[in-house]
């Protein structure tokens, strides 16, 4: 497929179905995560710290810089190089992740997990999903979603680029690997049907003919998210979101807000998410448990076990 038709199908896709496409990848999510927790900005960092193939994370790194979220920049060691920095729609992406690494505290059985600290308040952050409008906790079952005329399942539905990235031999990570996150985001078929059940598919059928998606893959996908305690098979053949299912809404929410605020998209694609207590336009936060206060990139960071210093949830100083 040339540049030309690349650009054409993804300008096709809701700005949410584009994002989908641009994140749910396994590879592409820890390359982030390394970047924003240990500043990784060279090809050979990602190569040796992630035990990755050049061939893949040269593919992963140039779509990063073709959807404008890293850039290169030269710089001097002994002799000219170029290291990969985030740009600031690569910096937005900061609370997505933050939000896989909560959900992960909350619902997955990680053991303790590194702690996000509030400089601010001085406390451990917790963070926790909020609404932007009137600061109090936002959860799936009290927001609305109004898809617009052209929000149709097939433009979310994300197209297939890469083959499943499995790592069944994955040594336990603090830092970057999120097993539970990554068998629902780092996957695009998992994601398109995530979002579809946010979006109100229930059956198997509704769910195939919307993403066009095999029966075998999506037979697979379904019984993976029921292994993993976030759908609920009902005698009725529907499938239904858990609540460990619905708590994913945080991370989601996140991915939706960072989409159409940053991606491009025909009109009237969008999704209009409304928090039904205060009536307000999604707009989420991410709320310190400890004082209720915003968290902001610049003011957290993780401390980090096994490592010598605290890292900068901020990434690479600008």
């Amino acid at each position: 497929m040339s540049g030309t038709e690349r650009r054409t199908a993804r300008a096709e896709l809701s700005a949410i179905g584009q994002a989908l496409a641009i994140l749910g990848d396994r590879w592409v999510l820890l390359i982030l995560q390394r970047a924003f927790l240990l500043r990784i900005r060279t090809f050979a960092g990602w190569r040796d710290a992630l035990g990755i193939s050049e061939s893949v994370l040269a593919a992963r790194l140039k779509e990063l810089v073709d959807h404008g979220i890293f850039e290169l920049a030269a710089y001097r060691d002994g002799r000219t190089r170029y290291e990969y920095r985030l740009t600031e729609r690569g910096l937005r992406l900061w609370t997505l992740l933050v939000a896989i690494h909560s959900w992960e505290r909350d619902w997955a059985d990680r053991g303790r997990l590194p702690p996000l600290l509030h400089h601010l308040c001085g406390h451990a952050a917790e963070p926790y999903l909020g609404c932007g409008g009137c600061r109090e906790p936002m959860s799936a079952r009290d927001t609305h979603t109004e898809p617009g005329p052209l929000a149709t399942f097939s433009r979310i539905g994300p197209p297939r680029r890469h083959r499943r990235t499995v790592r069944p031999d994955a040594a336990p990570d603090l830092i970057g690997y999120c097993p539970d996150s990554m068998e629902i985001l780092g996957d695009r078929w998992s994601t398109g049907i995530l979002a579809g059940a946010f979006l109100g598919i229930r059956r198997f059928v509704d769910f195939q003919a919307g993403l066009g998606i095999a029966p075998s893959v999506l037979t697979d996908r379904l019984r993976r998210f029921v292994e993993l305690g976030v759908f609920d098979p009902r005698p009725d053949g529907s499938y239904r979101l858990t609540d460990k299912g619905l708590a994913f809404f945080e991370v989601f929410a996140f991915l939706v807000d960072w989409a159409q605020h940053e991606l491009p998209a025909p009109e009237g694609s969008a999704l209009a998410i409304t928090h039904r207590p205060c009536g307000a336009s999604l707009d989420p936060v991410l709320l310190c448990a400890a004082c209720a206060q915003p968290l902001r990139r610049r003011e957290v960071r993780f401390v980090l076990d096994g490592f010598r210093t605290a890292v900068d949830s901020a990434g690479p100083p600008r």
